[in-house]
């Protein structure tokens, strides 16, 4: 059984696709998440965008990382809402 406050990782897809990550932001938007903080950095030829985003009470991290991929953590409810959000919505074929 998974607690709702259980942190969990998911990745959503590939670091590349921008509709992806603005179909993310818009989900984040959408449930009023504010952007606490971010950044980037590069190790070796791997490059990483982090960012903490505030949704209620709630903290859930975004990570787009070269090789991984583009991946959202945090509480396992708010991770597998934001998830499937976001899967509902993403349409790369438009």
């Amino acid at each position: 059984m998974t607690d709702s406050y259980e942190n969990k990782s998911v990745v959503l897809g590939p670091e590349y696709d921008d509709l992806l990550r603005t179909t993310l932001h818009t989900v984040i938007r959408r449930m009023n998440g504010k952007n606490i903080s971010s950044g980037w950095g590069v190790g070796g030829s791997q490059e990483i965008d982090t960012e903490l985003v505030q949704i209620g009470i709630e903290q859930i991290g975004i990570e787009s990382e070269t090789y991984i991929g583009l991946s959202i953590h945090g509480p396992s409810k708010l991770v597998d809402q934001i998830r499937d959000m976001v899967n509902a919505e993403y349409n790369p074929d438009l």
